[in-house]
């Protein structure tokens, strides 16, 4: 079967073509600035790169070049060959523990969950309208970002506010990076045999750490929306929320203005004025104090999330997991992290450490054999994880 894996943003739509079930990549690309000046493709098929300026007015449009493109690289001599297509939905609301196949009440229901993720969910009903509209025959199917975490407990995702906030509102925690989550629990399900207990740490621009047991979220840093939850590349994660009226009236700016700088001035671009963890390692190895200040903060904020799992999965841990392009690549990162979990009875492998890079190829195991839990590098893989969940739904 060929299964499209698409991730629709507001002005973006990302794609890789499978052949299911093998997990044969046969051709991957993204449509940028759909509805702007400028917008383009990068396309990558058999290692070969191809890349242009196109006019995309809208969403309609890239999905149609898309298709266009597909044809014309040979790797579908038809469009009837795509016989299904994944489509990533970041926020599931309360209705969606799982991914399910699209209908007209599907997309209904995911747009009226659009207060929760203003800048997501339409673009992703006009992904899948657009595939819908292209090729009818083929089975669709959303994929939520917040599914994996719906296993928590009221107890866990109700915030300690007026309960007819839920209630009317659906104010809760939801969690994000699901799909991340999910594919390093599978992954570590086969790798040790049973469902494990497990701390993962998602660490790329966004950040979040989930605690695992028997193979499901039980609690995940991330909130109502992705701002909470630990220290990020540009988000500032939790905070006293009486700092934002405070902030406001200093500056007489508006609640806008104030969302704003949390979302894309705070975090590590807040404290030490950047946000790529290769300039911030660069620095830190330089020994700028304002990155020296912030990767302490950063570590901080994610040990406090380990520990506190640690506790909430009862020292039950099968291990610690690194994964995303922090998590992945950057043993400085890891290495601070690693240490300050030294009273855990956590040890650090510096070797093992410095040698696993999985932009290099090289996953693995970075703790010693005395750890008391092991600490695992793995790459992730959101656009395989919802080429799977949608083959198995769409072969039922």
């Amino acid at each position: 079967m060929k299964l499209l894996s698409v991730n629709a943003g507001s002005s973006t739509l990302k794609f890789r073509l499978y052949e299911m079930p093998e997990e044969k990549l046969l051709m991957k690309g993204q449509y940028e600035r759909i509805g702007l000046d400028g917008s383009c493709y990068n396309l990558k098929v058999d290692g070969e790169k191809f890349s242009s300026l196109v006019e995309l007015k809208d969403h309609k449009d890239a999905v149609k070049l898309l298709l266009d493109h597909l044809l014309e690289h040979k790797v579908i001599s038809s469009l009837d060959e795509i016989e299904a297509v994944g489509h990533r939905v970041v926020h599931g609301g309360n209705k969606y523990s799982k991914s399910t196949i699209i209908n007209d009440r599907v997309l209904l229901e995911i747009e009226s969950i659009s207060p929760l993720a203003p800048l997501h969910n339409p673009a992703a009903v006009k992904g899948m309208r657009a595939f819908l509209d292209a090729i009818p025959n083929a089975c669709n199917v959303a994929c939520f970002d917040t599914a994996f975490h719906q296993t928590m407990d009221e107890a866990t995702y109700l915030y300690p506010v007026p309960y007819e906030w839920y209630v009317k509102y659906d104010v809760r925690k939801y969690g994000f990076h699901g799909l991340s989550h999910k594919f390093i629990t599978e992954k570590m399900t086969d790798m040790l045999g049973h469902s494990p207990n497990l701390i993962i740490c998602h660490i790329g621009s966004g950040c979040s750490v989930t605690a695992v047991k028997e193979g499901k979220s039980i609690d995940t840093s991330m909130g109502f929306t992705p701002n909470a939850g630990i220290m990020m590349g540009t988000r500032s994660g939790d905070i006293d929320y009486s700092l934002i009226n405070y902030v406001m009236k200093k500056e007489e700016r508006n609640l806008e203005w104030v969302e704003k700088k949390l979302n894309f001035d705070s975090g590590l671009q807040g404290v030490a004025g950047m946000s790529d963890l290769r300039d911030i390692d660069r620095a830190y190895l330089a020994n700028e104090q304002k990155v020296v200040l912030a990767i302490d903060m950063y570590t901080n904020k994610i040990v406090d999330y380990v520990a506190k799992y640690y506790v909430k999965l009862g020292g039950v841990v099968d291990a610690i997991c690194f994964t995303a392009g922090g998590g992945e690549n950057d043993d400085i990162i890891r290495a601070e992290v690693l240490k300050k979990l030294t009273p855990l009875g956590v040890m650090l492998d510096e070797e093992k450490n410095k040698e696993t890079i999985v932009r290099k190829g090289v996953e693995g195991v970075i703790s010693t054999d005395k750890s008391s839990i092991p600490v695992y590098v793995l790459a992730t893989d959101e656009e395989l994880m919802i080429a799977r969940d949608t083959y198995s739904i769409c072969v039922q």
